[in-house]
């Protein structure tokens, strides 16, 4: 079989409807009607000479010829995407940086990152979880996020690169009437018997309700319920005062009003903070990120991690390598 000279939008539709194994939602995520996308697929699918998935009333799933091309159209995107960006004029683009919350630990890297290269527009977004950015970074709808890269999906990890930024001290959200709220730090064994909330239910924060989890079953904590998701501050803090549960956090969650943060202690657990972008990508604003995350890290000694701290191997493990990362043009 002669392999064509392929057009990468239909890799582009190829991969989408893989990776979700549905056509509704590939073409949303991709922003084309349905009926374009279907005309994709059949289009490679003559190109190729096979069919590349199997469809039924009930499910969508690749043939053996889907599979085996699935590894090479992601290849030959990253390549696409790396080739248009080397050649494009980086300055003028912004760089969409997802700081997941306000007046924490990314929005320090930003702020220096601006700093460093006020050439660059660095623009801020708030899309609250690593699990959901890291799809829109694939996708191209963001360039940079934060987070808890070791509770991605391999599959999607393996197409990203990542940078440790800190080891951050978790801490605990009280209401302000709370018997622990007096004290100022929290073991985890205060808590044994608790029920705890760590965004269960929120597909956007999957990494973080996975570390809780992980973190809450060697002490006896409950995982308080899916719930729907709060959203804004006023709502956030309205359910936390009607259920009176303590929800999990790191040392530097701006408090709410009502309510304290306080420090868990012996061990002190640690969320592992990484920068994550796309493989291949190149931006002067990313070496900016680096580079202030690293001043930032070095002055504060955020890649220090606590004796007798808990933390996950397959974390630990990620926060060591510090090289996983693609350089950028120029670095």
């Amino acid at each position: 079989m002669t392999v064509p000279d392929t057009d990468p939008r239909l890799l582009r539709s190829f991969v989408a409807v893989a990776e979700d194994l549905h056509f509704t939602r590939a073409a949303a995520r991709l922003y084309v009607a349905q009926q374009a996308l279907s005309r994709d697929i059949r289009r490679l699918e003559r190109e190729l000479g096979c069919p590349l998935f199997v469809r039924t009333t009930r499910q969508v799933a690749l043939t053996p010829d889907g599979e085996r091309l699935l590894p090479y159209a992601r290849r030959v995107l990253d390549a696409h995407a790396a080739l248009t960006t080397a050649f494009a004029e980086p300055v003028t683009r912004p760089l969409l940086v997802d700081l997941n919350t306000d007046g924490m630990t990314a929005a320090r890297v930003l702020a220096r990152a601006r700093e460093l290269a006020p050439e660059c527009e660095l623009m801020a977004r708030f899309e609250s979880g690593l699990t959901w950015a890291a799809g829109e970074v694939l996708a191209g709808r963001l360039d940079v996020s934060f987070g808890r890269a070791a509770g991605l999906d391999p599959a999607v990890l393996s197409r990203l690169s990542v940078h440790p930024v800190r080891y951050e001290p978790m801490a605990v959200l009280l209401r302000d009437d709370h018997p622990l709220a007096g004290r100022e730090v929290v073991t985890p064994a205060d808590l044994s018997g608790e029920t705890v909330y760590a965004g269960a239910g929120n597909t956007r924060t999957l990494e973080w309700t996975d570390l809780a989890e992980r973190l809450f079953g060697d002490w006896g904590i409950a995982l308080a319920p899916p719930a729907p998701l709060a959203v804004g501050v006023a709502e956030f803090q309205r359910v936390m005062s009607k259920t009176g549960h303590p929800v999990l956090a790191v040392v530097d969650f701006p408090p709410l009003p009502g309510t304290v943060v306080r420090p868990l202690v012996r061990p002190v657990p640690l969320s592992p903070l990484l920068m994550v972008w796309r493989s291949g990508a190149h931006h002067p604003g990313l070496v900016a990120l680096r580079a202030a995350a690293d001043e930032l890290a070095a002055r504060e000694g955020w890649m220090v991690q606590p004796t007798g701290s808990w933390l996950p191997d397959t974390d630990a493990s990620l926060m060591r390598h510090r090289c996983r990362t693609t350089p950028a043009a120029g670095a």
